[in-house]
């Protein structure tokens, strides 16, 4: 189509659709509420599972704040048969007087007005995390109904609302000797929210977190909706006296550990409070967890930063005031921030009363003056910790200085593999049959599970958007194994040179080639445990992978079942069952279970587990960090106890076991 063409149909468009009359009626103006309703992705993130969880921890979240300034110490939670969500506490209630502004209660104004809340230095609230002012009125008008229940000055008062608009007014209805506190109850709206189903685990994950990192306060939970549906565990109460203390003893319980007893501190500098605990263990991998106004700030800041130049510091200055690396060969230089985070497990925890989060998602603290804050807090009381505790401090710099040299031998490995990859002409792995496309974002990588089966996925591919790895045998199990071997593994260099990125601390999500990167293996037992070796490699390696949604698990069927001419793929038992069923008045039909990929051929294996429009994949996530290292801990490191206990626990939920 050449210029005037162009121009011919944009001005046909124009004309057609009345484009070039743009005046102020085209501006719509969406007033309260209604801008919540219309654009819910924007106040909570997505209106899946996910967007209805965070209804309930927004008003988790107000009790909480109560709990930091001082007035709560219990918090419970109710989901009642009918999916009804209650939050109750015993804080100090929400204000019931007239607003100045508004003319209206103020828990009218707090349920109906965005923005509108005590954090915005009234000093109500010395420090507050959640959704600043907007949390409270969001979760009002994403719900069908709610009602507020406030206990203040021996009254109770009660109001009710129906999509962020009050269908009440204020009303008191009646004195109690009760303590104060607050009630929530409300009904996520099913025109927002296509699904509403609690995940119980979820929602304890999250309350756990939040009991530990405000010590004493106590969390309870009780679901008679999860009861009613014959769920295992429909009822929890958290409740941890020693805070984030108890926090890293849990995170290390199935670990081998250098300290009887973490190291604690917590420490208030003008208005900030600091709070720190750390234990050593004989692993090879570090878990710090950092937060902020108890926010998980996944991507750290400058409280993490000021954290990991205290532990440098305090490791490097006691190593040399006691001389016990005086023997080292060549000396003693000191160690490097990598040296001393091997097999570290901390929490960082800050308290701020004016937090600056980088990113809608409150990922990263950006408060400047953090870094010395928390800097100045830890090293003082870590010196004086390792001064006071010699047989320890002798453990973690004995095990700081096995890290560094096998840093080194690392590095030398590396050097070797980068050195290799330049006299190969930095080329890609030989074997992968990359894609046509250039662009990451719509780009596929398939991680494929054996040589034959790498062949038909190969032939069977889209070869525009779909590159290809197949990989021999098993990888190397990374939880047991140090930098200087895993770079020496062939197939682990394969994948760390086909996804593009680099690994570890150096690794960055900009030079990842593909945005999807798809694990695909057998549907026996040989191919979980290649699946969950490569899980490991990602968790430990590329996180950021995971973090950012671009890592997936391929399901390919189970079985086919043919019926004639007719050709039918099932994925799991129950549809197979249902299948035979609808069939069984049929002649002929046979059914084959697929014990590996190479049993398809390339057209079964692009119809089953690879044509974008019939394909099922399962994206893969981590909804509790902690939680998750302690699992490939358990499965993967060197302790076999807590992992036989696993298995002992959980066999009896495996389901199609091929021996």
């Amino acid at each position: 189509m050449c210029l005037s063409q162009i121009k011919d149909v944009l001005r046909l468009v124009s004309e057609d659709n009345h484009l070039d009359q743009y005046t102020a009626e085209d501006i719509q103006v969406l007033e309260g509420m209604e801008a919540v309703r219309r654009r819910p992705g924007m106040y909570i993130g997505s209106t899946d599972q996910r967007g209805l969880h965070h209804l309930v921890y927004e008003i988790v979240d107000n009790a909480i704040d109560e709990s930091m300034a001082g007035f709560c110490d219990k918090i419970k939670v109710n989901i009642d048969t009918d999916g009804i969500v209650e939050v109750s506490d015993n804080g100090r209630g929400i204000p019931v007087d007239i607003h100045p502004v508004t003319g209206r209660p103020a828990v009218e104004t707090i349920m109906t007005t965005l923005h509108a809340g005590g954090k915005f230095g009234s000093g109500a609230y010395k420090v507050s995390g959640g959704l600043h002012g907007v949390g409270s009125s969001v979760v009002n008008a994403l719900s069908e109904w709610m009602e507020v229940l406030v206990r203040r000055d021996g009254k109770e008062y009660r109001q009710l609302f129906s999509k962020g608009k009050p269908t009440s007014e204020l009303e008191e209805v009646g004195s109690t000797r009760a303590a104060s506190g607050t009630r929530v109850r409300f009904s996520a709206d099913t025109e927002i929210f296509s699904e509403i189903h609690y995940d119980f685990g979820t929602l304890t994950q999250r309350f756990r977190e939040m009991a530990y990192l405000n010590k004493g306060i106590q969390i309870s939970i009780k679901s008679p909706w999860h009861e009613q549906r014959g769920a295992e565990k429909f009822q929890a109460k958290f409740q941890f006296d020693g805070g984030i203390k108890d926090l890293v003893l849990h995170t290390n319980r199935k670990r081998e550990t250098l300290q009887s007893e973490p190291f604690h501190v917590e420490k208030e500098i003008e208005s900030t409070t600091v709070e720190c605990a750390l234990q050593y263990n004989s692993g090879i991998h570090e878990t710090t967890l950092a937060f902020a106004n108890c926010i998980n700030t996944v991507d750290g800041g400058t409280h993490l930063a000021g954290f990991r130049a205290a532990l440098t510091r305090a490791l490097n200055n006691y190593s040399k005031k006691s001389g016990l690396l005086k023997s080292a060969n060549g000396g003693f230089s000191g160690f490097s921030g990598e040296d001393v985070r091997e097999g570290l497990t901390a929490v960082i925890s800050v308290k701020l009363t004016e937090p600056q989060f980088e990113g809608q998602t409150k990922g990263k603290l950006g408060n400047p003056e953090m870094k010395s804050v928390v800097e100045q807090a830890v090293s003082e009381s870590l010196e004086y910790y390792l001064e006071e505790h010699p047989q320890e401090a002798h453990n973690i710099i004995n095990k700081c200085y096995t890290t560094q040299r096998a840093r080194e031998a690392a590095r030398k490995a590396r050097d070797l593999v980068l050195r290799k990859n330049a006299m190969d002409g930095g080329s890609l792995p030989g074997k992968l049959a990359d894609c046509s496309e250039r662009d990451p974002a719509l780009s596929e990588l398939y991680l494929v599970e054996g040589e034959s089966a790498g062949g038909s996925a190969k032939m069977g591919r889209d070869r525009l958007f779909q590159a290809i790895l197949p990989l021999k045998g098993k990888i190397l199990n990374v939880e047991k194994a140090r930098e200087d071997k895993m770079v020496s593994h062939e197939e682990i260099r394969a994948i760390i040179t086909a996804v593009g990125g680099g690994f570890g601390e150096e690794f960055s999500l900009e030079k990842v080639r593909y945005h999807k990167i798809i694990i695909m293996t057998d549907a026996d037992v040989d191919g979980s445990h290649i699946r969950t070796l490569l899980l490991t490699f990602f968790f430990r390696n590329m996180h950021q992978l995971i973090d950012s949604g671009f890592l997936y698990v391929a399901q390919p069927p189970l079985y086919k079942v043919q019926a004639g001419k007719q050709r039918h793929y099932v994925y799991n038992e129950s549809q197979k069952e249902g299948l035979l069923e609808t069939l069984s008045n049929k002649r002929g039909v046979s059914l084959q279970r697929y014990k590996g990929l190479g049993e398809m051929d390339p057209d079964q294996l692009w119809d089953t587990t690879m044509d974008p429009k019939t394909r099922t994949l399962l994206q893969v996530g981590v909804e509790d960090a902690a939680e998750a290292d302690n699992l490939f801990t358990c499965l993967m490191g060197e302790e076999v106890a807590p992992r036989r206990e696993f298995i002992e626990t959980h066999a009896q939920l495996v389901k199609n076991l091929d021996i």
